[in-house]
């Protein structure tokens, strides 16, 4: 073989080999959690959240700084307007440009500034919490997801395992009625029950297509048409929480759990709020600075000449004779264009500064009213906390109760299954020397099989309720390894 097929054919198995694996992807619960964590639409929702509050933050922070504003103006001036050089009203058209710069800065506003930054912090706090929580609620949501595609998995392999006894079964019949030794009828009841069984399995394989789908739209994937999880054993164990009382549980769990610290930030919140509407009730004092100048397009006087066209003027008479007047010479001004720009606007810059205080006397109860109203809000926010501290009670004592239950079904389950386990095969065996027809033998067949499945609902029901009683106690949905 020349070296370039060989080539070729290890870039072809290479590339198989890529494409099988990424197409056998066997996914954990941590992996689907971990996954989830980083493309959960609600997820990234509450993250944009906090860095809203993050840019709050930066608001608050910002109004310590000085304001700077610049200012400027060009007008045109059309029509009659005074001569600023004769005095005269004429049809003209003027210029004139202005420019300036106001500067501010709060120096007292009855602490507003500072208590809105502190009310920033706190609302990033609340912003964060609110994403934990949303993590916890969608790691929670997925570990039941995959608790359910793990439960179908073994419902399918179950149906499966039945289908293959019933149709051993079925071939041992067909023998048996060649050899008259059983009824044709026998072998009819095992073929509806091979029938039936195979509608079982399609079935369980549509139910757990379903779950496998339910899954990966939690986890926002695209391509979920080859999404399977690996198939993990979970031994089905007593909890050391379990141990633990209700009391016991709650009391550890209003220390920690997400949606008590929530509601505590957002009290917090509520009380920074009346502090900022109070400080309306304050004087405030500001600092303020402007700049100005401006500049003139207008013509300007440089000068004055003898006017040609009246070269005196009579100012009087000597000894009160007419004859003789004393005359005083006429001078016109001599125009010329306006100063450089630059230079009228050094020449007619000005400076101004100052303190301005303001004292509220009547605003129409603005200020009271919103404070009234930051009021209602913190004890609206004390509502949520009482209630949130009630519901969280009455969500560990059910968990902890269900958790329970689920623990005396699953243990009543295998039981159950022991026992129609052991009287299959006695059924079995008075099947074999003909003491029961096929329509007994078929029944003891499913209620052993309904009792396998019974085992594994109550076990996958057990697990989930244990680790929504740990989640309270504070132990996480998946441990880090």
């Amino acid at each position: 073989m020349s070296s370039k097929k060989t080539v070729i054919l290890l870039l072809f198995f290479t590339f198989f080999s890529i494409l099988t694996n990424a197409q056998e992807k066997k996914w954990t619960l941590n992996e689907c959690v971990a996954y989830a964590m980083e493309h959960n639409i609600s997820i990234q929702q509450s993250e944009l959240d906090e860095k809203l509050a993050d840019i709050n933050r930066s608001d608050a922070l910002a109004a310590f700084l000085p304001t700077a504003t610049s200012r400027g103006s060009h007008s045109w001036t059309i029509g009659l307007n005074q001569n600023i050089t004769t005095g005269l009203l004429e049809n003209q058209t003027t210029q004139f440009t202005s420019f300036g710069v106001d500067v501010g800065i709060d120096i007292y506003n009855g602490l507003q500034n500072q208590n809105r930054v502190r009310r920033a912090n706190l609302a990033i706090i609340a912003a964060q919490y609110q994403v934990t929580k949303m993590q916890e609620d969608v790691a929670l949501n997925i570990a039941n997801a995959y608790l359910q595609v793990l439960f179908n998995k073994e419902n399918l392999k179950v149906q499966q395992e039945q289908l293959k006894l019933d149709e051993k079964q079925k071939e041992r019949i067909a023998d048996l009625v060649e050899g008259g030794v059983v009824p044709r009828g026998d072998l009819l009841d095992i073929e509806a029950t091979v029938a039936a069984d195979k509608q079982n399995i399609i079935t369980a394989e549509n139910t757990l297509l379903i779950s496998k789908l339910s899954l990966a739209q939690l986890l926002q994937l695209e391509d979920f048409q080859d999404f399977d999880i690996a198939e993990s054993d979970y031994e089905v164990t007593e909890s050391s929480v379990m141990l633990q009382s209700p009391d016991a549980i709650y009391n550890k769990a209003i220390n920690e759990r997400t949606e008590i610290k929530i509601a505590e930030a957002n009290l917090a919140v509520a009380e920074k709020d009346i502090k900022i509407a109070r400080g309306a009730y304050q004087p405030s004092l500001q600092g303020f600075y402007s700049f100005d100048t401006r500049a003139s397009y207008a013509d300007q006087i440089i000068g004055f000449e003898p006017d040609p066209n009246n070269p005196s003027s009579v100012v009087g008479f000597l000894n009160g004779d007419s004859d003789l007047p004393v005359l005083q010479p006429n001078f016109r001004s001599i125009l010329g264009g306006p100063d450089a720009i630059l230079d009228q606007f050094d020449r007619n810059k000005g400076h101004s500064f100052g303190l301005a205080l303001t004292i509220p006397i009547l605003n129409g109860f603005s200020v009271r009213n919103n404070v009234q109203r930051s009021k209602v809000e913190r004890e609206r926010a004390e509502l949520q906390l009482e209630q949130q501290k009630v519901d969280l009670e009455r969500n560990v004592y059910t968990a902890y109760t269900d958790a329970k239950g689920a623990l005396k079904a699953y243990e009543a389950a295998l039981s159950a299954s022991e026992a129609r386990q052991q009287s299959l095969e006695y059924a079995t065996e008075r099947y074999d020397v003909g003491l029961i027809n096929v329509l007994d033998f078929n029944q003891a067949q499913t209620l052993a099989v309904n009792a396998q499945s019974e085992v594994l609902r109550t076990k996958y029901d057990y697990i989930f309720r244990v680790k929504i009683l740990e989640f309270y106690f504070g132990i996480p949905i998946i441990q880090q390894p």
